[in-house]
This record gives structure tokens, C-alpha cells and sequence, in this order.
């Protein structure tokens, strides 16, 4: 038994963070599905970019859309729907065997939306039709505005991997939209046994941005500088470990049951960008530390690796020292860093990072179509 499905029995599901039509078509994914090496597939616009910008995989794709005259935001969209579509299949068996709990592989909204709720629902229910599988989730970034439209898939039916979350306050609008969803849609008489989402929380990038104003602190000397010490490589999994306590309030309350009764799921928390940007950090930092039941950690391919072929699993672990949690978020609020600015810094950060890749992977898209046009 390998260590994710030590972990699956243990209520975590390990999904991949990755995809490119090269391990589509030489294999490599069906053969990581086939050794249950991963239960599920997300996507994002830099994943995308650099798939189809650092290979040559998608050339072969590429041509024929450009000589029909496509322009390139409209090359990379149906190049993205193909391997989003041919993911989707080769999960569907898992999607089945696990009753729609695992098996689903995620397609994000054009990162431009991320803040407009009316473009991002039509975008949202665009691709749902489009793609047309029910082991799809649509990515939908959790700034303010795009709150609605989350909602709004919810109760259409969609299912939905809200991404870019960091703070625990957008975390419990993110969770509450979630729940109106379905009460609208239980409301209009609708089913709500398959509709499935994940509340994708970020880690690592926590821990990347408070390490620096620490360091900064401890630099700076003074009375200050010793708490500011202790205190690096701590505070993503501090803030990650309370709000998991915040999704067991949320999913445990009597509001909840009301609609569970009705085969309501949970909306998993999902572990995201859990590989370790510093290198002084252990590889599975973000990993052995956030086990627990109904949730998910989506790994990048070497945090993958590293997780088969050293991991240490122990169970529960995301609930271990929870007032050492609180202890050190207060201890960081003494230092003058406080967690909602920060993570309002992350959450414009990480949209500004996504229309960037998006750009960079449109632009490419141009220059590769220019060049195939230009050579017919």
C-alpha cells in the first residue's frame, strides 16, 4: 500500500497539480491513476502556461486551430478543454467507484474575471456546458466579488474548487456561500446529492510572505527581534489548522444537517500550494502536517514524488496543537503582522500572478500561430 492511499483511508484524498498533454498522451497520467498515485487533477493558468509554452507538445494541436483562423486566446481555450476533457475520461472510472467522492479534475475561469461576478458566473456555466462531465469542477477564485457567483454555480449544479483562498474570514463567506447555494437549489426542488466542491486554501505562499517581514524584524534587532525568530515556518499551518476547526463548526451545525439530510456533501477543504518554497523547510512540511479527514492535498509533481517515496503518515494531524495555533497568530498580531492584511496581499497576488501566466500563455499562443500562418 502506497502512502496516498494510507492517507484516503485515513479521509485524505491526494489529487495532482499538474496536468500537460504529454503525460496525457504517452500514459504516464492513466498509469498514475491506474497505481492510485493520485485520486483527482487540478489546473491553473501557470500549470497551463508552462505546459504549452515549455514543450512542444501541443504544436500538432496547435496548427490545424491556427490555420482555421483562430486567434490565440481561442487556440489556448480549446487546447486547454482537449486535455481537460481527456483528463476528465480517464478519471471517470474513479469518479464512479468512489460515488462522485474523488475522480475530478478541475478548469479554471479566464483570470481576468476575477472581479466580475456576472462575467465570472457565465464563464463558470460556459465551461460546465462545454466540457460536459460530471467529474468537472470549475475554479473560481474567492476574491469579494466573485462570492455570488459561486453561489450561483452552486445552485445551478456545478460544481465548483473555489481557489486563492488565504484568510480564514474569506474562508467562512467562501463556506457560506457555499451552503446558500444549496438551499437555493434545494429551494427550487433541485437535487443536491452531486454537487460536489472544494475550498482550495493556500498554504506555503503564507509562510513565503510572513518569513520575510520576520526576517526583517529580527534583523532589525530590538525586543522584537526574538519572538521574531521563533516564529518562521510557522504560521501557514497555524492558520491552516484553524480553519479547519472553522470548517468542522461550519459542517457540523444543526443548518448543515438540514441539508446532508437532503445528501448534501461537505465542502472538503483543500490543501493547495503545499510544496515547500524554502529550501531549509523539510519537503512534506506542508503535506504530513494537514492530514485529515473529508479533506484534500493537491501536490505538484516532485512534492508527489516525495510523498511516495518518503512520507510519514500519522493520522489527524491537522488538528495537533491547536493552541499552539492560536498562540502563534497572536504572537504575530504582537509583531504588528496581522493576518488580514497579509492575506489580502496574498489573495491580489495570487490573481495578479494568474492573469500574468494567462497573458504570457496567450502571447505565446500568438507568436507560435503567427509563425504557422505566416509558414502556410
Amino acid at each position: 500500500m502506497n502512502n496516498v492511499q494510507k492517507l484516503h483511508l485515513l479521509g485524505q484524498s491526494i489529487w495532482c497539480d499538474n496536468i500537460q498533454r504529454g503525460l496525457l498522451v504517452n500514459g504516464e497520467f492513466a498509469g498514475m491513476i491506474a497505481r492510485q498515485e493520485i485520486r483527482g487533477v487540478t489546473s491553473n493558468p501557470t500549470i497551463f502556461m508552462n505546459a504549452m509554452t515549455k514543450t512542444h507538445d501541443y504544436d500538432a494541436g496547435l496548427t490545424p486551430l491556427a490555420k482555421a483562423g483562430h486567434s490565440a486566446e481561442e487556440i489556448f481555450w480549446q487546447l486547454a478543454v482537449e486535455d481537460i476533457l481527456a483528463g476528465a475520461d480517464l478519471l471517470a472510472p474513479l469518479y464512479q467507484e468512489s460515488n462522485a467522492g474523488d475522480g475530478y479534475i478541475s478548469l479554471e475561469v479566464s483570470p481576468y474575471l476575477a472581479h466580475d461576478t456576472e462575467s465570472t458566473l457565465a464563464e463558470a456555466r460556459r465551461l460546465w456546458k462545454l466540457i460536459d462531465r460530471p467529474n468537472l469542477m470549475i475554479k473560481i477564485p474567492a476574491t469579494g466579488v466573485s462570492l455570488p457567483a459561486i453561489r450561483g454555480a452552486i445552485a445551478d449544479g456545478i460544481n465548483v474548487n473555489v481557489t486563492l483562498i488565504f484568510s480564514r474570514e474569506r474562508y467562512a463567506e467562501v463556506m457560506e456561500a457555499y451552503i446558500q447555494g444549496l438551499e437555493q437549489r434545494a429551494a427550487a426542488g433541485l437535487p443536491i446529492d452531486r454537487v460536489a466542491s472544494v475550498a482550495s486554501f493556500f498554504v506555503s505562499r503564507v509562510d513565503t510572505k510572513i518569513d520575510g517581514y520576520l526576517a526583517a524584524l529580527a534583523a532589525h534587532g530590538g525586543e522584537q527581534a526574538g519572538l521574531a525568530a521563533q516564529l518562521p515556518g510557522k504560521a501557514a499551518i497555524a492558520n491552516a489548522r484553524l480553519a479547519y476547526a472553522d470548517y468542522k463548526a461550519v459542517f457540523g451545525s444543526q443548518r448543515f444537517q438540514a441539508l446532508r439530510a437532503q445528501g448534501a456533501r461537505v465542502q472538503r477543504p483543500l490543501w493547495a500550494s503545499t510544496s515547500t518554497k524554502n529550501p531549509h523547510y523539510p519537503d512534506l512540511m506542508y503535506v504530513e502536517t494537514l492530514v485529515g479527514p473529508d479533506t484534500v492535498n493537491t501536490a505538484p509533481p516532485q512534492t508527489l514524488h516525495a510523498l511516495l517515496d518518503h512520507g510519514v503518515i500519522r493520522p489527524n494531524t491537522v488538528e495537533e496543537d491547536l493552541a499552539g495555533a492560536g498562540q502563534t497568530l497572536h504572537e504575530l498580531e504582537q509583531l504588528g503582522i496581522a493576518m488580514r492584511v497579509v492575506t489580502q496581499e496574498l489573495e491580489d497576488e495570487g490573481v495578479a500572478s494568474f492573469s500574468q501566466a494567462f497573458a504570457e500563455v496567450v502571447e505565446k499562443m500568438e507568436e507560435r500561430r503567427q509563425a504557422v500562418v505566416q509558414a502556410a
